[in-house]
């Protein structure tokens, strides 16, 4: 018997490195990492930040390829017939993919199920904005005031803030004239300039905020804003609409579990480093922002849903 357990012990002991070898797992070759997006956009940006980060801690080689088109459907397409052996992952953004699933799931190769999930990277913050000089300051004087006008020009440049309006609109039973700009920046333009009254923002309007020139009114995501606890959100107004956009890191679907973990880990340190976060906040304004694995899963899955009600909510 004490033979026996001295066998058994022994034994343990020598299964110990093998188990934690088979918890550490690191690249053989480079990482592919692809980015939904062009070259030279906010998306772009962010992913090469990750990804120098990523390398700088780990060691691991990691390359940057731009897979534009479909707002990221193109990519996620290919990445999702990739091998899941985190060799090649995708960064994309939230609020497109799930918009085309929405209106097109039937007709795009992939679902919510066909990625793993490992990071999200930051989370957008979405305001209303007037000229500092408004006769009105916060969402509900807005629409008091709006109500007494034939009709109230109002700016954006992506197509969940033209449901936002739409969406208010109905409830409201105030017709706004929405505007299509080509970016934020040209909206606040368009404002300082008198030629819209409201600007639908996420983000370019900060320095503004801090200049004088621009003030918000109201917030369209589903929490109010860290640089801004003072303005409520639409659902606090009363209207029941949001887009919490966030910029996300995904893999085909099938990665063994410690493989992710190993991701997921290397990716969390990173994005919260101090480097990567001075740039994030010196080149977009934004925080860091990681739901982790489970938790990007469930805000995709969840926004699945929030999409398909706002969609309803505007028609």
């Amino acid at each position: 018997m004490r033979n026996l357990l001295v066998a058994i012990i022994v034994a343990c002991m020598m299964m110990v490195p093998v188990f934690a070898q088979a918890q550490d797992w690191s690249p053989k070759s480079s990482i592919k990492l692809q980015i939904g997006f062009g070259a030279g956009g906010s998306t772009d940006i962010m992913g090469r930040l990750i990804a120098s980060g990523v390398e700088e801690m780990t060691g691991w080689n990691i390359v940057v390829e731009n897979k534009p088109g479909g707002g990221g459907v193109a990519m996620f397409s290919t990445l999702m017939n990739k091998k899941p052996d985190g060799l090649t992952l995708g960064v994309g953004v939230n609020v497109p993919i799930l918009l085309n699933l929405a209106l097109r799931g039937d007709k795009l190769p992939f679902k919510i199920d066909s990625f793993d999930y490992i990071a999200t990277i930051i989370k957008g913050e979405n305001a209303l904005v007037v000229k500092a000089d408004a006769p009105y300051d916060n969402f509900k004087e807005f629409i008091a005031y709006a109500k007494t006008k034939d009709a109230i020009a109002v700016g954006y440049d992506a197509k969940p803030q033209q449901m936002i309006i739409n969406a208010v609109s109905k409830q409201s039973g105030i017709k706004f004239k929405l505007i299509k700009h080509k970016s934020g920046a040209e909206q606040i333009q368009s404002l300082l300039g008198g030629h819209i009254t409201l600007a639908c923002l996420a983000g370019a309007h900060i320095k503004y905020l801090k200049s004088g020139d621009l003030k918000m009114i109201g917030v369209y995501n589903k929490d109010r804003h860290s640089y801004a606890l003072n303005v409520k959100t639409l659902i606090e107004e009363g209207y029941n609409y949001y887009i919490d956009p966030y910029f996300y890191i995904a893999a085909p679907k099938g990665l063994p579990g410690n493989i992710k973990s190993a991701l997921a880990k290397a990716f969390d340190k990173a994005i919260y480093s101090e480097k990567v976060k001075l740039a994030l906040y010196n080149t977009l304004k934004a925080k860091p922002y990681n739901l982790g694995s489970d938790g990007t899963k469930e805000m995709m899955t969840n926004g699945e849903t929030d999409v398909k009600a706002l969609i309803e909510a505007g028609k």
